[in-house]
């Protein structure tokens, strides 16, 4: 008897166990988390030019001395065994500076026309570059001879008397008119001339 109910006891022991509340496995479940993509914004920076400063002064150009702006003359400076100097000397008569750099044409004329002249350029001096204000002057030497040479006459003029010359100032095209009051120049006309320079 006693045995009988300790194996029922056991069985009902067991039973109990078996039937007993069981608690879930609660299952750890990791939802996938969706981060958006860093997005990183490049901002390229445009290169930034600094206008150069303005000063707000406008310096003009200074022109060339042309025929309109200078009045000329030529003034005896030597003399002896037959030769003539001189200077053909310009003065600036116009209201602003000009500049000047060079030889100028010269052409001995008369009340006919053209009287024969044969230029040749000197290097004593050379060019230079000069700047002449209102006012101002710069001078070419010239050399000229009276002395009749090939087939010119002895007696009386070596070649007609000129009046006047047609001068061209540096790198310009129009002429001044120049009074000539020196005689006549032999060798058919041949003058040396200097480069300008400051008078």
């Amino acid at each position: 008897m006693n045995r009988r109910l300790i194996a029922c006891g056991l069985l009902v022991l067991a039973s109990v166990t078996a039937c007993g509340t069981r608690t879930p496995d609660t299952a750890s479940q990791t939802l996938p988390t969706s981060t958006p993509p860093s997005t990183t914004e490049t901002t390229t920076s445009s290169p930034t030019t600094t206008p150069p400063a303005d000063s707000g002064a406008v310096t003009p150009a200074v022109k060339r001395c042309d025929s309109a702006s200078l009045q000329g003359e030529v003034t005896p400076t030597d003399a002896g065994a037959g030769n003539r100097y001189g200077r053909f000397v310009v003065t600036n008569s116009g209201g602003a500076p000009c500049t000047l750099n060079g030889y100028s044409g010269f052409q001995l004329e008369n009340a006919s026309g053209a009287v024969p002249t044969k230029l040749e350029r000197k290097a004593d001096p050379g060019p230079a570059a000069l700047t002449l204000r209102p006012g101002g002057k710069a001078s070419a030497n010239l050399h000229w001879n009276v002395v009749p040479a090939g087939n010119e006459p002895v007696e009386g003029d070596c070649q007609p008397e000129p009046s006047k010359a047609a001068a061209i100032p540096p790198d310009e095209t129009a002429a001044l008119s120049v009074p000539w009051t020196l005689g006549p120049v032999c060798s058919g006309g041949h003058i040396e001339i200097s480069a300008f320079y400051a008078a």
